[in-house]
């Protein structure tokens, strides 16, 4: 995985604007990894789809991530500071879509006397669920779709015969083995010391950056072109350093 160049960057803000956020997502790892194939891609656990997209938002604009936050208890204005390697420094090797490994394999966990073997939840799972707007019909849809096969002494069982308190300790067992999943970032109040726990989605934050840094570079490319005549694929090959340097010179 290399950083996304200028020609990548808006190639994918083209291709998700205006999508929704796994489609946005996706778009990014196709950049990212072009001999994948959309299948691959959709079968990674939504952890390895956001750890590769932390790397690789690493390698293309820097580890650092920053945004603002309001405190719940006294609405104090708090400003976030983080480093992208600390949220990957607990998860497993980075995945390779691009090889022939089996990017998610399956799982088992004993509960009384059920054997549930599963799966972990993936972009494809989402996409199925787009018709869905209550968040408890779509977690269970999910939850559902993630069960490979259900055994209670012995013998095979229905996934619909299986009692509503089993598909909470599944919920549970999914967060355990994806974590990067259900990201979240412990925060502290400096004004009234309440701590509270934040959700970071990689998605709508990278995807937030790729859309500011477009419409920027719209706009170098537009003075540029103007100012001298290239074109835009001429524009984009330069670094960035000499694109400014360019645009400094006509002001």
């Amino acid at each position: 995985m290399v950083a996304l160049s200028a020609s990548d960057l808006l190639g994918i803000w083209e291709n998700g604007a205006g999508k929704t956020p796994v489609e946005q997502a996706l778009a990014i790892l196709r950049a990212a990894f072009p001999r994948a194939t959309n299948e691959k891609l959709t079968q990674l656990t939504i952890g390895q789809r956001d750890a590769c997209l932390i790397h690789l938002h690493e390698l293309t604009f820097g580890p650092h991530l920053k945004g603002l936050a309001n405190c719940p208890a006294c609405g104090e204005r708090l400003e976030l500071d983080f480093n992208g390697r600390d949220l990957l420094a607990s998860s497993s090797p980075l995945p390779d879509p691009e090889s022939t490994e089996l990017l998610n394999a399956e799982s088992s966990f004993r509960f009384n006397t059920y054997e549930i073997t599963y799966r972990l939840p993936t972009s494809a799972d989402l996409i199925n669920s787009f018709d869905l707007t209550d968040s408890s019909a779509l977690k269970e849809k999910i939850l559902q779709a993630c069960v490979v096969s259900v055994v209670c002494d012995g013998a095979a069982k229905d996934i619909k015969e299986l009692p509503e308190n089993i598909f909470d300790e599944l919920a549970q067992h999914m967060d355990k083995a994806d974590p990067l999943a259900n990201l979240t970032l412990a925060a502290s109040c400096p004004a009234c010391g309440h701590t509270w726990q934040i959700i970071f989605d990689i998605v709508s934050y990278f995807w937030g950056e790729i859309n500011a840094w477009a419409m920027r570079l719209l706009h170098e490319v537009h003075l540029l072109a103007s100012a001298y005549g290239w074109s835009e694929k001429d524009i984009l090959n330069m670094s960035a350093w000499r694109r400014q340097r360019y645009l400094e010179l006509i002001g």
